[in-house]
Formats: C-alpha cells, sequence, structure tokens
C-alpha cells in the first residue's frame, strides 16, 4: 500500500503554476515596453510643442535630419630651450575656432 501526500502535490501544482506565470510576464515585457515607446512617440509626433497645432511630421531629434556647415581652424606653436645643465624650458601657444551654421531639420512628409 503506497501513501500519497496530497499536501506535496498540491504545492509542487502551485509552484508549476506561479512559474508559468512569472515566464510569461517575462516574456511580454519587451512587448509591453515596445508598446508605451510607440505610445509617447505618437503623442510627441501628434502635437508640435512650438505651435500646438496637430502635424504629420515628427518634432523630435533624428540625426540624418542634421545638416551642418562648419569651418574649424586651430594654430599651435611650441617653443623649447635647452638651458646649461640640461634644464629644457617649453613654451605652448594654442588657439582653435569654429565658425559655421548647424540646422536641425524636421522630416519631410513621410
Amino acid at each position: 500500500m503506497f501513501i500519497r501526500n496530497r499536501k506535496a502535490q498540491s504545492t509542487a501544482e502551485y509552484a508549476i503554476v506561479i512559474g508559468l506565470v512569472i515566464a510569461a510576464a517575462v516574456a511580454m515585457q519587451v512587448y509591453v515596453k515596445r508598446g508605451v515607446q510607440g505610445k509617447i512617440k505618437d503623442a510627441t509626433d501628434y502635437v508640435d510643442s512650438d505651435a500646438g497645432t496637430v502635424v504629420g511630421t515628427t518634432s523630435q531629434y533624428e540625426p540624418y535630419y542634421l545638416g551642418s556647415n562648419m569651418t574649424a581652424t586651430r594654430n599651435a606653436s611650441s617653443t623649447e630651450n635647452v638651458a646649461t645643465g640640461g634644464g629644457v624650458g617649453r613654451t605652448t601657444n594654442e588657439a582653435s575656432s569654429r565658425t559655421g551654421t548647424q540646422n536641425i531639420g524636421a522630416a519631410e512628409n513621410q
């Protein structure tokens, strides 16, 4: 005659059910995150922050909408003086500048 332990069997069943629920929640995490990010992007696309009007193009920053026309210059000079006894004196002068324009535009009608 076998003695059946029903309490241990029901505890194991509960553990399996809880494990399946946790596995389903972890698997759906990616899809829920994408859905929330999509809703946020739709909301920012719907309202233009400057005019408060409904627009069909995005007002978010996209790196491929960047246009720039820049000129960079750099001037540097260095002077070294060797003194008697091996001492070295160094003087360095550097100057740099950047001029031009940079435009961040919204996408054309997609």
